[in-house]
């Protein structure tokens, strides 16, 4: 053997030496030696006690899994048991959580990469106290020294696969969010499959899109309190949380009953430690969809109680902000089917809301909410704090403008048909819905009402204090007959009702918002019919009065009915309200104050013939609009119709009114002859009738 070689064997049989000494060392090594250095550099870089109390120990292992000669390379497995770390000072517990034991175990070969792979770690018994004071402390946020900037970034990761727990309690006492809860974590037992509790159907859909998800192995109770409101839930999880592997789905189920909310999920929780995605059956439940504002944050109306069922994704780490999309949902609200698909983005400035909503099925009766005109009993029973005053008939309610401006929405609604009763001849309804900033718009509001349309366009304007709204409403072609569909005598005729508002007011209710409106509103109504019996279908009592006494109990025929009146702060005055009949023209003069619900209304008829009228004297209507109440004045009948026209003052309303004539069943509509004789200033012809 040369020189030289005998140098190289000796060198390799050291370097073997070593590499022997070394192995054994670390195999047989204490560890528990370096526990002191160990805790206190970890405590230092926390900036708060840190311990591994118990044994601590590296185990070398093969992992056969890896195959080929990877198999044979030995892993460190490291174990310590009895950890603990306390909590900053400001907290008045000491300590932030405890672990039973902790296992796991470090890849040899990325190390040369510069890499510590943590395929799994194992947590024994976790218990940990959660805390977050109202100025934003918490004590899951760590402070670390400053960085030199100038330093370049450390070119060490860390990578963790997953992370397997086992029995484990958790609290959370968060200021901010008003939260308290104390959550159970134990084993079931016996897993439960994941097609056994959201269906083989999803399960197999999953499996298509290669992931599979675990089975079910822990149990969950939770009770506390949330944003102020009871909570107490139950549910199950798997046991092995996937924090990058998208193909091991992370299994969901849990039911919770917040305050008057139930919600019950099922699906699964995917690459969480990069923001993965939410994959969901959710099913809501409440008294009123408006009590969902602080569990969620998401604005929404009140409501008669709901229940919906459907399929909620999220994918949290997009551009714009987390997705959140609840998709193919069926549910109730009211008696009222609901159908839709919702979609909300946690954008900035502000989150918003979108997507489209269809009710196959919709009752009139559950939209009364949306505008706190529903009963004090619906009211209590949904959550509502206002009651609506026994002798008001305009809705009190005030808005809740203060969740206007904490997101925006763009939603469409269309209700294919409205049940409703006689006296509320609505068939359809659309509408598109904007929030904006605080700025609420209805564009349209469109209603299909007795065979014809209303339509309105609305905006609300919630940062202005108080609230200022803008109403546009147009009527064309409501049919009599479809209005009163039980009055026989309408039955054949070809009447219309026509009709135009335009409306401003500043309040945060609509009975405020009509208060304090300035505007017009203007009607015309053609052919159509009149008796005591129309009055009480229509449950118009002092209408019922007015009729009985001047025409008795008669049906009357109605050549036209119009009115216009001009609004200004609540005041709505009349500038123009008759009736011509077959019999009489009959004029309505006076007020209807919105701010203060009182009527001031003087009737006064004309006869078109000799003894078709007994009555002497004007009659009058005042009251409130809760209780109006109807007389005789005790003043003679004059000739109002010379009067006014002596005045002056039909012709204008009368020429406004004439934009409102349409055509009735083909037949010349009886209100133009009428206004265009106004609008020429003179008073309407009184034909006698022939005896």
């Amino acid at each position: 053997m040369t020189r030289t070689s005998k140098i190289l064997a000796w060198s390799f049989a050291s370097l073997v030496v070593l590499l022997a000494v070394l192995v054994l060392v670390i195999a047989f090594f204490d560890w528990n030696r370096i526990k002191p250095a160990l805790n206190a550099k970890v405590s230092e870089e926390l900036h708060r006690p840190f311990a591994i109390n118990g044994n601590l120990a590296v185990v070398w292992q093969r992992e056969t899994q890896e195959g080929g000669w990877r198999a044979w390379l030995p892993w460190p497995h490291v174990v310590a048991e009895d950890l603990s770390l306390g909590n900053p000072d400001w907290s008045k517990t000491p300590q932030m959580a405890t672990l039973k034991r902790v296992e796991l175990r470090i890849s040899p070969l990325a190390l040369l990469a510069r890499r510590v792979a943590i395929p799994r770690i194992d947590l024994t018994g976790p218990d940990a106290n959660l805390q977050r004071l109202a100025d934003g402390r918490a004590n899951w946020t760590f402070q670390f020294d400053p960085k030199d900037p100038d330093a370049e970034p450390s070119s060490w990761a860390v990578d963790i696969g997953t992370i397997g727990f086992d029995k484990g309690h958790v609290t959370l006492d968060d200021q901010t969010l008003k939260t308290r809860l104390d959550l159970q974590v134990e084993p079931l037992g016996k897993p439960i499959p994941f097609s056994d509790i959201v269906g083989e159907k999803v399960a197999t859909k999953a499996r298509e899109r290669g992931a599979a998800p675990q089975d079910y192995v822990f149990a969950l109770k939770v009770n506390g309190q949330y944003h102020g409101q009871n909570v107490v839930g139950s549910g199950k999880v798997g046991g092995l949380l996937a924090l990058q592997d998208a193909s091991q789905p992370f299994p969901l189920h849990a039911q919770a009953k917040i305050a008057d909310t139930s919600v019950e999920l099922a699906g699964t929780l995917t690459d969480p430690t990069n923001l993965g995605a939410l994959d969901l059956r959710l099913k809501l439940s409440g008294n009123s969809l408006a009590n969902l504002y602080p569990l969620t944050g998401v604005t929404l109306p009140d409501s008669p109680p709901y229940a919906t069922d459907g399929h909620l994704t999220a994918k949290l780490r997009e551009p714009g902000g987390a997705l959140f999309r609840y998709e193919a949902f069926n549910g109730k609200i009211g008696d009222s089917d609901i159908h839709g698909d919702l979609a909300y983005v946690a954008s900035q400035p502000r989150p918003k809301l979108s997507g489209a909503l269809l009710s196959n099925q919709l009752l009139f009766s559950d939209l009364a909410p949306l505008i706190g005109a529903d009963s004090t009993a619906e009211q209590k029973a949904r959550g509502a704090t206002s009651k609506q005053p026994s002798d008001k008939v305009l809705p009190v309610e005030a808005f809740r403008t203060e969740r206007w401006n904490v997101m925006d929405a763009d939603v469409e609604f269309t209700g294919k048909r409205i049940v409703h009763s006689q006296e509320l001849p609505f068939s359809d309804l659309y509408t598109h819905l904007v929030l904006n900033d605080g700025q609420l718009s209805l564009e349209p509001l469109r209603f299909g009402v007795a065979g014809g349309r209303l339509d309105a366009q609305i905006r609300l304007d919630g940062r202005a204090q108080p609230l200022e709204g803008q109403a546009k409403l147009t009527a064309r072609g409501f049919k009599l007959k479809q209005l009163f569909p039980g009055f026989e005598p309408m039955k054949t005729s070809f009447g219309e009702l026509n009709g135009d508002a335009d409306l401003s007011g500043r309040g945060n209710s609509v009975a405020a918002l009509l208060g304090t409106s300035n505007g017009t509103l203007k009607m015309l109504i053609n052919d159509g019919a009149i008796s005591r019996e129309l009055m009480e279908l229509a449950g118009l009592n002092v209408g019922n009065y007015v009729v009985g006494k001047i025409f008795g109990d008669k049906e009357v025929k109605i050549n036209c009915a119009a009115a216009d009146f001009d609004i200004k702060t609540g005041l709505a005055t009349t500038r123009l309200f008759v009736f011509d009949t077959e019999n009489a023209i009959i004029y309505v003069d006076g007020t209807a104050d919105m701010a203060s619900e009182k009527l001031d209304l003087t009737v006064t008829p004309e006869s078109k013939g000799w003894r078709l009228i007994s009555l002497r004297s004007p009659l009058y209507v005042r009251g409130t609009f809760a209780k109006p109440a109807a007389g005789v004045k005790a003043v003679p009948l004059m000739l109002r119709g010379a009067g006014m026209v002596a005045l002056g003052v039909i012709a204008a309303p009368a020429a406004g009114l004439l934009a409102l004539v349409a055509p009735s069943g083909g037949e010349p509509n009886q209100c133009a002859p009428l206004l265009e004789q106004m609008k020429a200033g003179k008073a309407p012809v009184t034909v006698k009738p022939t005896r």
